[in-house]
């Protein structure tokens, strides 16, 4: 019980993270501090998509998962939980490069207006 539940835990953590990962930046516009912690992440989100890694957090869930005796799965955490509700067909290597370079290409659009931002108002001092 106690490792489905940590399993159960970890999803979301997993979860949560790749929210911040695709949404990460946004919150640099309030509290600029989080870039330290979103650019990393981001990063990492961005190149386990493009080079079709598996993310550790993956094998730590199935090992709990086997260790409760429930079933585990073979595919990505995306591919598992977030593709059958987004897309309707199997994720392609095409779609995780889509995704990867998403991530990365949104996230440098954020932070290139941060930046920006940034320099505006230290123009006006």
């Amino acid at each position: 019980m106690a490792y489905s539940f940590l399993a159960d835990l970890l999803v979301v953590f997993h979860f949560v993270f790749i929210l911040f990962v695709v949404l990460g930046g946004l919150f640099v516009f309030k509290w600029p501090k989080v870039g330290y912690l979103h650019i990393p992440a981001a990063v990492w989100g961005g190149l386990i998509e493009i080079n079709g890694w598996l993310c550790p957090l993956t094998p730590i869930e199935n090992q709990l998962r086997q260790l409760a005796g429930t079933t585990t799965y073979k595919d990505s955490f995306i591919q598992h939980y977030l593709i059958p509700v987004i897309y309707p067909t199997e994720l392609s290597r095409e779609d995780q490069l889509f995704l990867g370079l998403s991530v990365l290409i949104l996230n440098g659009i954020v932070y290139i207006w941060v930046l920006l931002r940034m320099l505006q108002e230290k123009n006006r001092t």
